[in-house]
């Protein structure tokens, strides 16, 4: 009987770098300011569904790839990644509980804390001005919410259903 197992932590990966491609992918110039946090968003699934496999090292990980694919400074991801991960990791067992209307509100603040420290870091570097267009991923990352739990709710079903 083969190890069903096996095949879990390929899927999160796999999950992981499509998010990355859509992160990355060419998208029409209207549509940029509104690419929300994609990686983030699927770190923070499987943080709350699995926290036995994907933790704080997988974020941190996951963040300077995605470091590495943006072109940004180097660790900028990796740290907003990994503190939400973090918090994502502390409140796991009661956010599982919450409706999912409730959940999108963890994840607003999840994406906006993200969001802050990358302009944070970005404003250290040199400083920058704060344009309403550098939030708008926060809200269209809580919109796609019911998207991205439901399309990997069905991976993860998937893969206890073989």
């Amino acid at each position: 009987m083969p190890n069903h197992d096996f095949y879990g932590p390929g899927r999160i990966i796999m999950t992981i770098v499509a998010a990355m491609c859509l992160r990355i992918a060419p998208w029409p110039a209207a549509v940029v300011p509104f690419n929300p946090d994609w990686v983030l968003l699927v770190l923070i699934y499987w943080g709350l569904t699995l926290p036995e496999r994907v933790g704080i090292f997988h974020a941190w990980f996951f963040g300077l790839l995605t470091d590495v694919l943006t072109g940004r400074l180097l660790g900028q991801y990796a740290l907003a990644y990994s503190l939400v991960i973090y918090i994502c990791l502390k409140l796991h067992k009661r956010l599982r509980q919450f409706p999912l209307l409730q959940q999108e509100l963890f994840i607003f603040f999840c994406l906006l804390l993200s969001q802050l420290l990358l302009f944070l870091i970005k404003n250290l570097q040199n400083p920058a001005q704060l344009h309403a267009a550098f939030w708008i991923p926060v809200f269209t990352g809580t919109l796609f919410w019911p998207v991205v739990y439901f399309a990997l709710r069905f991976v993860n079903l998937a893969r206890s259903l073989k």
